[in-house]
């Protein structure tokens, strides 16, 4: 099974493992408050759905028919770092040019899209105060990104 064919039989459940050349990483910073880290997170990965298709799989539909939206394809790997490997993270997915979603702590105080995508543009990439990142990519390239962090407890 190719990893971008859905396991359509029961056969398939006990095929072999998976494994994928890319990456989806989710990096936050270690100081978040627990709500924050749920939130920063879903904001992060509807980033990345919404413009990399190809991390995205097939429909799910239960015994009874019912249908389902697609999500990844792949596992979500979330690490935590400190401010300053987060800051690092953000220049290596810049200079690697990989999709990549930011999340930065100006974003707690706004209440809408709008406002947010303001919020980013107004800050200079060099003084972001990020507290999330998203990236995507070949998966020793996320493996460089994320550099220094640990996984998330």
């Amino acid at each position: 099974m190719s990893i971008d064919t859905p396991a359509d039989t029961a056969s398939d459940t006990f095929a072999e493992p998976i494994r994928f050349d890319t990456k989806i990483a989710v990096l936050l910073r270690e100081d978040l408050e627990p709500w924050q880290r749920l939130n920063v997170t879903s904001f992060l990965v509807s980033g990345l759905g919404s413009q990399v298709p190809e991390v995205i799989g097939e429909p799910y539909e239960d015994a009874d028919g019912v249908g389902y939206l697609p999500m990844f394809r792949q596992p979500v790997m979330v690490f935590e770092a400190t401010k300053e490997v987060l800051v690092a993270a953000h220049g290596r997915a810049l200079s690697r040019a990989l999709p990549r979603a930011v999340f930065t702590s100006d974003l707690f105080t706004t209440g809408n899209d709008r406002d947010n995508r303001a919020a980013v543009r107004a800050v200079a990439t060099a003084e972001l105060d990020v507290v999330g990142l998203a990236v995507y990519g070949p998966r020793n390239g996320v493996d460089k990104v994320v550099k220094g962090a640990r996984m998330h407890p």
